[in-house]
């Protein structure tokens, strides 16, 4: 039979360590949060989706939060985290393209979004635009790898469709990644 009393000196240590808490630095416990939303990456192999590299190639897996990109000869292959949308109905899977780029994108909804949200509006480049700084619009319409300014969003489901990166990212990746980039969403 197991004692589960409890001591006095037993339940003054644990309502010390709790009045504790407020005492641990503010970035520390940030970093914590921070912590919180990483992906846990799964690896990939360009083979597995595409029959060759093409001019790049981009896996954006859902499951992980991470997109997967290698250049034209597999020589660069890098792995970002990523947001992903909220629902599997908002999730589009399948193969596609980036049909285009643009630096300091504007957002418009769409018009499913305006059926829910009817007072939004579009909103041009800046602080408050949710595509970021840049965005790589696929062949699909009104699905887009972008960047975004609300960090809290990346390694989390966010996004009504989109895939989301850190702001340096995406731009890292927009300077690397040609029109004409195969993308396959798992």
């Amino acid at each position: 039979m197991t004692d589960t009393t409890f001591t006095r000196r037993a339940l003054l240590g644990a309502a010390g360590a709790t009045l504790a808490l407020p005492l641990v630095p503010a970035q520390a416990r940030a970093q914590a949060v921070i912590r919180n939303n990483i992906s846990s990456f799964v690896m990939q192999d360009w083979r597995d989706h595409f029959e060759t590299l093409g001019v790049s190639s981009i896996v954006a897996d859902t499951s992980s939060r991470a997109l997967h990109y290698w250049n034209a000869d597999g020589s660069d292959y890098r792995v970002y985290p990523t947001s992903v949308p909220k629902t599997d109905e908002l999730t589009k899977r399948g193969y596609t393209e980036i049909v285009r780029k643009k630096v300091g994108p504007s957002w418009t909804p769409t018009a499913s979004q305006l059926e829910r949200f009817p007072d939004w509006e579009p909103i041009g480049p800046g602080p408050d635009n949710p595509l970021g700084t840049h965005a790589m619009y696929l062949s699909w319409p009104a699905y887009i790898i972008h960047g975004t300014h609300d960090t809290r969003k990346i390694g989390r489901r966010s996004s009504d469709g989109c895939i989301g990166l850190y702001n340096e990212k995406i731009a890292e990746l927009f300077e690397i990644c040609p029109i004409g980039t195969q993308v396959r969403v798992i």
